[in-house]
């Protein structure tokens, strides 16, 4: 076996092949002859799966200077070691089913890379350099024990196709709807109990998949013309488990987002200063919201500066944005193009919330300002909450 790998390996280099196939060799260590001398400046695409391998060594950047694709799927390596980030070419790196507990920071160094797979492993959090993978298109981490998110995972701004499934999630950082690319968002099997009001807010943002969070008792009302999996959902969440706001009508509790700050009725005639002063500063500064350092946090708290950067959410009907306050209420359903979903002619409501808003114009009149926002719970099938 080791002398038809050498010569596998021999072959290859002096052919200055650009793709070496070493699957299902029973390697427990990476193969010598691959480091040998200059090792091999010619390849491009290495594929080690279903081997034994437990770590990978120093000196791959020295000797695979051109790799572009590594696929380590089904192996047992722990630790993503720091000469990973030497692969400066490296577009595709593969390393599910292993078991990965650290993922090194020099991961963000791979500014090439597309498409990286962490399934499967034992990984408890990512880096935050994960957000500097600017060309980042595919990232699949699903199968882990992860209980948040990268910090700056919003920043991968090519992030096409996210998939976070059988984790422990229970909440997904808003910021994640400013990623303008994503087109797919898998996080089935985790223990959500709110998702971002802006969710699906993106045009790119096709496909939702939230299948079995017993937790999940509503979705964004952004998400009512996308496919949309959801099975599992609606199961009664324990209130010492998660502490969110939350709004009734009969035996229905609909919990809202945690950023949710406040509930409002439909009796207030003007929002609290608080909420209109957001809204002055947000469309006061909008064309400039990217440079917000001059609003210092001796001048505004660095929550509010944090929402000034990323409203709870935006209005479905109108898009204005919101900032610390909802009003729900209890409104009769009517026809979606989500419609369809629903079997059994159960009969089913959704909430309309109005936000009430008095202006002063000048000293002489006053004009009001009326923005919808919905909700849809479900029992045991597809949830809506429309805002």
């Amino acid at each position: 076996m080791a002398s038809e790998l050498c010569k596998t390996i021999s072959v290859a280099r002096l052919e200055k092949h650009k793709n070496l196939f070493l699957n299902y060799r029973n390697l427990q260590h990476f193969p010598l002859e691959l480091l040998k001398d200059e090792g091999l400046q010619y390849l491009e695409r290495l594929y080690m799966k279903r081997n034994s391998l437990t770590t990978l060594p120093e000196n791959l950047a020295q000797k695979l200077p051109n790799l572009v694709e590594l696929y380590l799927h089904s192996n047992n390596i722990v630790v993503v070691p720091e000469a990973i980030g030497s692969l400066v070419k490296l577009q595709c790196l593969d390393l599910s089913d292993n078991a990965l507990e650290i993922v090194c920071p020099e991961i963000g160094r791979l500014r090439a890379l597309r498409h990286l797979r962490l399934a499967n492993n034992q990984l408890q959090f990512l880096p935050p350099e994960v957000g500097d993978l600017k060309e980042l298109q595919t990232l699949d981490i699903s199968t882990n024990r992860l209980l948040t998110l990268p910090e700056r995972l919003h920043l991968c701004l090519s992030l096409q196709y996210l998939t976070v499934d059988r984790n422990r999630l229970w909440c997904v950082p808003r910021h994640l709807c400013q990623l303008p690319s994503l087109n797919e968002l898998s996080m089935a099997g985790n223990r959500l109990a709110f998702l971002p009001l802006d969710l699906g807010r993106s045009r790119e943002l096709q496909y939702v998949y939230v299948d079995n969070n017993i937790h999940l008792k509503g979705l964004p009302s952004f998400l009512y013309n996308k496919v949309i999996g959801c099975s599992g959902c609606g199961a009664p969440i324990q209130v010492s488990e998660v502490k969110l706001l939350s709004f009734s009508s009969g035996q229905l509790t609909v919990f809202l987002p945690a950023e949710v700050k406040a509930i409002g009725t439909e009796k207030d005639h003007i929002l609290p200063l608080q909420e209109l002063a957001m809204r002055t500063l947000h469309h006061t500064y909008h064309a400039s919201l990217k440079d917000l350092d001059f609003l210092s946090p001796v001048s505004l708290p660095r929550s509010l500066l944090e929402l000034l950067h990323c409203p709870l959410g935006h209005c479905h009907r109108c898009s204005e944005p919101m900032f610390t306050i909802v009003y729900p209420k209890l409104f009769p359903l009517r026809e979606t193009p989500m419609a369809g979903l629903h079997q059994g002619g159960n009969k089913i409501n959704f909430f309309k919330s109005y936000i009430i808003i008095e202006t002063k114009l000048g000293k002489r009149s006053l004009q009001k300002e009326v923005y919808q926002m919905e909700v849809l719970p479900l029992e045991m099938t597809t949830l809506i909450i429309l805002f």
